[in-house]
């Protein structure tokens, strides 16, 4: 019927997990599916098939022709990064509850949740919740009125839809990052165009202007920026006039300004991939969640939606310390930052608490962000999960809870292996992707598990994105 790199029109009939709308076309041999995603029921779109199989195909998204009558279209600009934007909340929010709790509940084998399901959280701020955004360069600008793909173009914004070369220039907030900045964008895009050099070629993989990067702090209402350039035209560019640029703008509410200079073809922007110098103030900003102050570089891993993440944290909270016997140990594998643990330490000054993660970056964070809030019965570990359950056997039967907080691939079947022998009389397992978490699930509730309660918290309205927390008992 259909082959893959093939252009379709389809009409979106049904909303499948994770963001995928479903069209449905009639075949003699039944009904052939469709996926395409970050699509919504009642669109008409234009998508681009990506896999085929014999009874159904998976697409990506390339355009709405015709939006849902649902939708209600605003003053924000449209992102690939918000395909919901114009939809209302209420409407996502069940969309996603429902296949949510269908997916867990087939992939897991727990049948009925009924019992289980405790409740939806949704996030306390529908726009402009995000603490951290990235904006492209690119010299082929996808011209939003016209449709037009224009070359030797300056666009600063975001790629285009399906594209990795593209970039829709910001012209309006987006209504996911800090409206002001956004305002204010084109204006420093302007005054980056007037050096003369050039924004980022993919194809090419030449250019001067990469990326910005910004990271806000709610708490003190600051920004910390890094603006990513290759070394082309490197002695050229006027770092002091920059500097005095982003400044004329935003005041007093920039913390600090960085310049990474990243000559890597493969057009990340991670800074490890490039050497970084302060232009201005201090490389961090700091946040706070739930009383605690955590310190936040511009590379360290931290919840995006920080107002949202003090709800998710809390309950996490509350399902670890029920029933919690004074003074026992807590263990808070794949802690990042160490924010749970430190969380988890003022609530319970008794317990022993240690937190494990692979990242160094984000363990040393742990550590300052410890030392800064006064927590000594917290500790921290830089080593892989697993190697460190392996290397540390006397956890065995000592551990009276467990937080698990794992990538969205979720949990390697060894690794798991080696929690479940801990023998932990309660796991609190906080997961981004709940297909993998469910799968994970199965296999704790085989181990003689039991699931008692299951949330799900919502924290980045107008995607398909939805986070879960499940509580395990051990009878």
């Amino acid at each position: 019927m259909f082959h893959r790199g093939e252009l379709v029109t389809l009409t979106i009939e049904q909303y499948a997990f994770g963001g995928r709308g479903i069209a449905k076309i009639p075949t003699d041999d039944g009904q052939f599916i469709v996926f395409v995603d970050n699509a919504f029921p009642g669109q008409q779109v234009r998508a681009k098939i990506d896999v085929k199989r014999k009874h159904h195909a998976e697409a990506k998204l390339v355009e709405v022709l015709e939006r849902a009558p649902i939708e209600e279209v605003s003053s924000f600009q449209e992102i690939s990064g918000a395909p919901y934007i114009f939809v209302p909340p209420a409407a996502q929010q069940a969309v996603k509850l429902a296949s949510t709790l269908s997916t867990f509940s087939k992939i897991s084998g727990q049948r009925n949740l009924n019992e289980q399901y405790d409740e939806y959280i949704a996030s306390p701020s529908l726009f402009y919740y995000r603490n951290k955004m990235e904006y492209s360069f690119s010299s082929i600008e996808h011209h939003i009125p016209t449709g037009e793909d224009i070359d030797d173009a300056f666009a600063l914004g975001f790629k285009r839809r399906g594209t990795w070369w593209k970039v829709e220039s910001l012209e309006h907030p987006s209504g996911l990052f800090d409206e002001d900045w956004e305002q204010k964008l084109p204006t420093l895009r302007e005054f980056l165009k007037r050096t003369k050099l050039p924004a980022w070629h993919p194809p090419r993989k030449s250019g001067f202007f990469r990326h910005i990067i910004v990271r806000k702090s709610f708490k003190n209402n600051q920004l910390l920026v890094n603006l990513v350039t290759s070394s082309e035209g490197l002695k050229k560019f006027n770092t002091k006039a920059f500097v005095a640029e982003v400044l004329r703008l935003h005041g007093d509410r920039i913390a600090g300004i960085q310049h990474t200079v990243n000559d890597d073809v493969a057009d990340r922007s991670k800074i490890e991939n490039g050497s970084t110098k302060m232009l201005f103030g201090k490389n961090y900003v700091e946040e706070a969640l739930l009383g605690l102050t955590f310190q936040m570089r511009m590379e360290s891993f931290f919840q995006t939606n920080p107002a949202c993440a003090e709800k998710l944290y809390s309950k996490a909270i509350d399902y670890l310390l029920e029933d919690l016997e004074e003074g026992q140990e807590i263990l808070d594998l794949f802690c990042g930052t160490g924010t749970i643990a430190q969380l988890v330490a003022t609530r319970t000054p008794s317990a022993k608490i240690t937190g494990v993660d692979i990242v160094p970056e984000a363990i040393e964070d742990a550590k300052e962000n410890a030392r800064k809030n006064n927590l000594s019965n917290v500790q921290f570990h830089a080593a892989d999960v697993g190697k460190f359950l392996k290397e540390h056997p006397a956890y065995e039967g000592r551990i009276g809870a467990m937080i698990l907080d794992p990538p969205r691939a979720g949990i390697a079947p060894k690794t798991l292996q080696k929690t479940i022998v801990l023998n932990a009389k309660r796991i609190v397992y906080i997961s981004c992707n709940p297909s993998t978490q469910a799968r994970d699930a199965s296999i704790l509730i085989d181990a003689g598990y039991v699931l008692e309660k299951f949330s799900l918290v919502d924290q980045f309205p107008h995607t398909g994105h939805i986070e879960s927390i499940a509580k395990f008992i051990k009878p």
